[in-house]
């Protein structure tokens, strides 16, 4: 599998990402995740729509609490043909609970603590935490990746203008 040394950082400490980074223009890769009620859930299961694919290191953290409830507003406003799907490698019932106890309900979150098989397809599994970066990728209806945000230093969120910009874009608006 393919390492990329100090692709991101943590604290200013440089940080590895296993697989391969995932390009504009090219098909997003599908992927086995974990549903809240311990379902297997594809990432094609919402072929058709605009899929924004936000990944966090773990929701029980500020700033991963902060983007996915920022994307949570941004939902409602985007419309049907728009899923916002926060992944991570939290289990399916923390996650569960940390939507119940904020008030998530636009937002569809899914693990990918089993297999990484999500962080692995997109470049995004950090290796020496076995944690997520802080990324966004947007999908067209069709599957295409139209946009990618791997935030840089994993402390900071992500250009919330920039990835909302790009969703809208691809949804005619």
């Amino acid at each position: 599998m393919r390492e990329r040394k100090g692709a991101i950082t943590f604290k200013g400490g440089p940080l590895t990402l296993l697989g391969e980074a995932v390009n504009v223009g090219s098909p997003g890769p599908d992927a086995v995740l974990i549903g809240n009620d311990l379902s297997e859930v594809r990432l094609s299961d919402h072929a058709g729509k605009v899929r924004v694919l936000s990944s966090v290191p773990s929701l029980d953290t500020p700033v991963c609490a902060a983007q996915t409830r920022r994307f949570n507003e941004s939902a409602a406003a985007l419309g049907g043909g728009v899923a916002v799907l926060t992944i991570s490698m939290d289990l399916p019932f923390a996650q569960q609970r940390w939507c119940g106890a904020e008030g998530i309900d636009q937002v569809i979150t899914l693990s990918d603590h089993r297999d990484a098989a999500f962080g692995t397809a997109y470049g995004v599994l950090i290796k020496e935490l076995r944690l997520l970066a802080r990324a966004v990728h947007v999908l067209d209806a069709e599957g295409t990746i139209r946009y990618v945000q791997l935030v840089e230093e994993v402390t900071n969120e992500p250009d919330y203008d920039e990835v909302l910009a790009a969703v809208k874009e691809c949804a005619g608006r």
